[in-house]
């Protein structure tokens, strides 16, 4: 008799209320993060241009042509951190999978 590998949460909230984290949900909504984080950098961005625009105009033109810039960046950056996230946990997973397999 083979020995079963044990039942993984299945969902969202399955995986959320997973107490004994053999399941990861940071990869399920690494989207929503991702989302999340260019909607507030987007905000933050007009924000500024609305603040400098109201301060001198001279200066909020000036914020107006680089706001996109620094959204770009921060876009990069963010993609590139939760991408990195996910590798890992990726790899959390593969590791545990192939440690699971080695062990029949």
């Amino acid at each position: 008799m083979t020995p079963q590998a044990p039942m993984l949460p299945q969902g969202f909230f399955g995986r959320l209320f997973d107490f004994s984290f053999q399941s990861f949900v940071t990869v399920s909504i690494i989207r929503m993060l991702y989302a999340i984080f260019l909607l507030l950098a987007g905000l933050t961005a007009l924000f500024f241009v609305i603040a400098a625009l109201s301060a001198n105009a001279a200066f909020g033109v000036i914020v107006l042509l680089i706001s996109p810039l620094i959204f770009l960046l921060y876009a990069i950056i963010a993609r590139v951190y939760l991408e990195v996230v996910v590798v890992l946990f990726r790899i959390a997973e593969n590791t545990s999978e192939m440690a699971a397999n080695s062990k029949r």
